[in-house]
């Protein structure tokens, strides 16, 4: 008898460690950017399904539903009037092209402009998944530091000086600007355009991450950074995932046509999913207004009681903010508490959550903060689980000692 076959020999350099098997979500879930399942639109998309798929269905016989290598135009028709009224972006539904989730626009972009040894200019505090693919390019990381306004300006010109005399220019700078990944905030418009021409005078591109910027419980929001610049130097990236639902994997990127047919030419899959663009396309044009809102509601009262069932359990023990949006808390705890450690602990009693070096260029300056997802949890299941993570806290760390003035036994 031969012995089984070892692929281990085989895999390429840098292959990471294999994944683990999927046992079903933890009890108390705030990981990943999960969306709230009694919000998903799910009459009005089977409606929406089964209106195109009667009227278009044909279509489905040929590579691009008959639209092109851009993506379904109707869908794409959408995001050209919803972008103008949303954030300011002019441009046609030849200006954008439809991918598989936000995720494959990142690689896009990434595989475009970066090569090994490339220097690139993020948030400090910044989504995972882009410092995840930004490391396996090999390229320099510089986090830039934020305040409540987002990335900050005199911090990111020092820091393009000090290259400049070293004769490095950045491939790009990376940002979150509407409702930031983890923090929160909103980049003011004076800020933006000082951005810009911050940009300009250093002749270096934008990045710009719009992920979540449907989800502002107030619906107001300054122009985005390509609308300002006149999508001069700056390329655009957005989804779906947010606003409608994650598993759609729907995601556009927005740029000048000659940088989107560089794009175009590097998106070598034959279209990103058609049934998922036709259904989008249907529903959005009928339904997008009025859902946004409603969902924008019910995530601002889950980030409330997250808050109210911090207060309650932590005390003082734990920093966070009130943000405009979005599905994300971010939180300090006190500085002997290792988020990492805490996490592993806390999955073993049912609770996930994000720890803080997977979503900073410091690690050490994370390593005390956490990312909460509440937008998919109930709000009783909220209070369960932040219960629950207060009691591994104290037991693992001896935090908190104090809660709303009452000693912790």
């Amino acid at each position: 008898m031969t012995a089984p076959f070892d692929v281990a020999p085989l895999l390429a350099p840098g292959t990471p460690a294999p994944a683990a098997k999927w046992n079903g979500f933890p009890k108390y879930n705030f990981v990943g950017g999960h969306n709230d399942a009694e919000n998903v639109p799910v009459d009005a998309l089977i409606e929406a399904a089964t209106s195109v798929l009667r009227r278009e269905g044909p279509t489905l016989a040929t590579y691009g539903l008959n639209s092109g290598p851009l993506g379904y135009r109707p869908l794409r028709e959408f995001l050209s009037a919803k972008l103008k009224g949303h954030a300011g972006i002019e441009c046609s539904p030849d200006e954008i092209l439809v991918t598989s989730g936000s995720l494959q626009g990142l690689d896009l972009v990434n595989t475009l402009l970066l090569g090994k040894g490339d220097t690139v200019l993020i948030e400090k505090e910044t989504y995972g998944g882009a410092l995840t693919r930004l490391a396996k390019f090999g390229v320099n990381i510089i986090g830039i530091p934020l305040d409540s306004d987002g990335m900050r300006m005199d911090a990111l010109k020092a820091k393009l000086e000090e290259l400049k005399a070293k004769g490095i220019k950045p491939k790009y700078i990376y940002t979150i600007p509407t409702v930031q990944n983890p923090t929160g905030s909103i980049m003011p418009e004076a800020r933006r355009k000082e951005l810009i021409a911050i940009a300009r005078e250093y002749g270096v591109m934008i990045f710009e991450d719009e992920c979540y910027s449907d989800l502002v419980w107030n619906g107001e929001r300054p122009r985005s950074i390509y609308s300002l610049a006149g999508g001069d130097g700056v390329i655009f990236v957005g989804s779906f995932s947010k606003s409608i639902a994650p598993a759609l994997r729907v995601g556009y990127i927005v740029a000048k046509w000659e940088i989107l047919a560089r794009i175009l030419g590097l998106k070598q899959d034959a279209g990103s999913g058609a049934l998922e663009q036709m259904v989008l396309a249907e529903f959005c044009a009928k339904h997008f207004a009025s859902h946004v809102p409603k969902l924008n509601k019910a995530l601002s009262h889950k980030l409330q009681v997250l808050r109210e069932a911090l207060a309650e359990q932590f005390g003082t023990a734990a920093e966070f903010g009130d943000p405009p949006g979005g599905i994300y808390l971010w939180i300090k705890l006190p500085d002997n508490v290792d988020t990492v450690k805490l996490g592993q602990a806390a999955l073993a009693a049912g609770v996930s959550l994000n720890p803080g070096p997977e979503w900073s260029t410091d690690k050490e300056y994370a390593r005390s903060r956490l990312r909460l997802c509440f937008a998919n949890p109930d709000p009783e299941t909220i209070k369960k689980g932040v219960e629950v993570l207060a009691e591994v806290c104290r037991r693992e760390f001896g935090v908190p000692l104090r809660s709303a003035n009452i000693d912790k036994a």
